[in-house]
């Protein structure tokens, strides 16, 4: 023991105090998180001194021992993240393209914002998210007019970018040419073909070399989606299966279970700070508990629930905000184990979202900028009653065609009604600031 802690001080020599550091670490309650916190921790842990118990309980496990120590260490070397860090942000994953398009943006005092990236740093925002497909350029022309391109190297430059910003960076793989959500999980067409075993080990090498090419470009991911809105598994047909933990058709959970575990062994492997998100949507109010007890059942290794919200397709008139508050308290009840993310979010500002549930759900969120900034209002005040939830993420909060040459310069065919930028001035809606009030 003693020659394990001789090993954490020799680690701490030349360092120069912190002042003004977090409460956490500082063991001697003397204001500062430095050297003299670890000495004190030493002589509680050989018992020579007495210091407060929860202050020396620095990992918060329930024991005083070296792993408290270690900790502490890595917060004097700028090493530890608090894992009750709340995230807030956004998609962007068309960010680059409409800045090089030339779109322009203002603040709400009317001053035009050049960076956005540090806009919305200066604002409160902290973790962005992007897309990765397989190979996009077998995508559809429909799909690529939709937002579809982003390959390894888009997104390693808007990645470093992010960092670059001081955000978190989220990774979500698609395992795709195109878009992957609960109606449709293509397998990439170069591995149409491969046998279950085969595309688990696929699955593997891809994500491997691809974090690899990523932690390289200077855009290491703090977070990674191992698919996106998996409710029904990914890869299909063979990873097709129910969130109740049936199979489908010749898909199996088994299946979806071991190409997800792949994934997350590359995660593990390249990025071992990374989290990694099991992501699903609630089209049916059942599905992502049943999917989270199966994959419980199935061992699928990953941190956080990553959920998508979107009241258009989730809720009706009178549970724009209540329907997926009914969804953490049971999340929250029968996977206690787990912290959960809202990984996407939207709410219209001009018009209804095509096949929008209830048409009544206008009545008391207008499509205004008023009324989506009063749905992320709510939606922020509940979620903050939530001690599991630590992260909040709009949709494409970035898309704006204003500035644009619509014949010749466009991002995409069509405009996201849920956009937090007005698309016919640049000006940044309301709702954007009000989502930095989660963190």
């Amino acid at each position: 023991m003693k020659k394990l802690i001789s090993i954490f001080v020799f680690a701490l020599l030349g360092l120069s105090t912190q002042a003004g550091a977090a409460v956490l670490g500082d063991v001697d309650a003397n204001g500062t998180v430095d050297v003299s916190d670890v000495t004190a921790l030493i002589n509680k842990i050989l018992g020579s001194a007495d210091y407060v118990a929860s202050r020396c309980d620095v990992n918060a496990d329930g024991k005083i021992d070296v792993s408290d120590a270690t900790t502490l260490i890595n917060i004097i070397l700028g090493n530890y993240e608090d894992p009750n860090l709340k995230l807030v942000g956004g998609d962007i994953s068309l960010l680059s393209k409409y800045e090089a398009n030339g779109a322009i943006y203002y603040d709400k005092t009317g001053a035009r914002v050049t960076d956005m990236l540090g806009f919305y740093k200066q604002i409160g925002m902290n973790a962005m998210r992007v897309r990765l497909f397989v190979d996009p350029s077998k995508a559809s022309a429909a799909d690529k007019a939709g937002g579809v391109c982003q390959d390894i190297a888009f997104v390693a430059a808007l990645g470093k970018k992010i960092k670059d910003a001081g955000h978190k960076f989220i990774l979500d793989f698609h395992y795709s040419d195109s878009w992957a959500d609960p109606g449709k999980q293509t397998i990439p067409s170069r591995w149409a073909t491969l046998a279950p075993e085969v595309l688990a080990d696929t699955v593997y090498v891809y994500t491997k070399t691809s974090l690899e090419a990523l932690v390289a470009a200077g855009a290491t991911p703090d977070l990674v989606q191992v698919g996106n809105e998996t409710t029904y598994g990914m890869l299909w047909p063979s990873g097709r299966c129910y969130p109740s933990g049936a199979d489908y058709g010749s898909g199996t959970w088994n299946n979806f279970a071991s190409y997800f575990n792949s994934g997350a062994r590359a995660v593990r492997e390249v990025c071992p700070n990374a989290r990694i998100i099991a992501h699903v949507e609630m089209g049916n109010a059942n599905n992502p508990t049943n999917f989270f007890i199966q994959a419980r059942n199935h061992s699928l290794d990953y941190d956080i629930m990553g959920l998508s919200y979107y009241p258009a397709y989730h809720a009706t008139s009178a549970t724009v905000v209540s329907a997926l508050e009914t969804l953490l308290k049971k999340l929250e009840v029968q996977i206690p184990e787990h912290n959960i993310m809202i990984m996407e979010t939207g709410y219209s500002y001009a018009w209804e979202m095509p096949d929008t549930k209830d048409a009544n759900i206008s009545k008391n969120y207008p499509y205004t900028e008023a009324g989506q900034a009063k749905y992320t209002s709510e939606l922020v005040t509940m979620l903050n009653k939530h001690e599991k939830v630590k992260g909040l993420f709009w949709w494409w909060p970035e898309q704006n065609e204003y500035g644009l040459n619509w014949s010749t310069n466009r991002v995409t065919d069509g405009w996201w009604n849920a956009s937090l930028v007005n698309n016919n001035t640049g000006k940044i809606l309301q709702a954007q600031y009000e989502l930095s009030n989660f963190k």
